[in-house]
């Protein structure tokens, strides 16, 4: 099954936490905190969303950044996915 969204969303996939501290101790999993750092799975098309023209500028494969409680999640074949809209997102991360 894929997911295509629809207008302005973004289908993103929540990167992996860090399992290690800077200075080499290991972070049990209970304690590891959920990064807001998404890879950006499927970009709708864009197009005509609440009267307004949305030109989409996010690209499958980047990283991103979005707000702690921001957008949906869903669950697709045991995967987990979140769903926000292109506004949603805060940064692209550039390596």
């Amino acid at each position: 099954m894929k997911l295509r969204p629809l207008a302005d969303r973004v289908v993103l996939k929540q990167l992996e936490a860090e399992e290690k501290t800077k200075s080499g101790l290991f972070i049990a999993t209970g304690a590891q905190e959920k990064p807001e750092m998404y890879e950006v799975i499927e970009v709708g098309p864009g197009g005509m969303v609440d009267g307004k023209e949305v030109v989409m500028t996010v690209e499958k494969g980047s990283k991103v950044l979005v707000g702690k409680y921001t957008g949906t999640t869903v669950k697709v074949e045991g995967e987990e996915f979140s769903i926000v809209r292109q506004g949603d997102i805060l940064a692209i991360v550039e390596d």
